[in-house]
């Protein structure tokens, strides 16, 4: 019971954090630093969440080829400006042909 009371909260919190941020002010959004800080953090949450996801497996660092093959394929695919299906596509067949070649 204790963990709904917990997930109860959390859904609170979140949901007064929106209504707080439509609340704010004009001046207070239009700000440069509050601008550049909506900007980054969202970058440095993704980045850090495909991190975590790709060099970690049960709680702990692991260096997976097969996964870090999909990101190198990636991140070239971003580099060359690739639409994000074609993104998605490459980093999941190269995952998958290394997963076949390596075992």
């Amino acid at each position: 019971m204790t963990l709904w009371w917990a997930i109860a909260a959390l859904c609170a919190g979140c949901y007064a954090l929106k209504l707080s941020g439509l609340a704010a002010p004009r001046w207070v959004l239009e700000h440069p630093v509050v601008r550049r800080f909506a900007e980054l953090v969202p970058v440095a949450l993704l980045g850090a969440l495909v991190a975590v996801q790709v060099f970690t497996e049960a709680g702990e660092l692991h260096i997976d080829p097969a996964r870090t093959a999909g990101l190198a394929a990636a991140v070239v695919a971003l580099l060359l400006r690739a639409p994000f299906l074609a993104v998605l596509f490459a980093a999941a067949a190269v995952t998958a042909l290394a997963r076949l070649l390596l075992g």
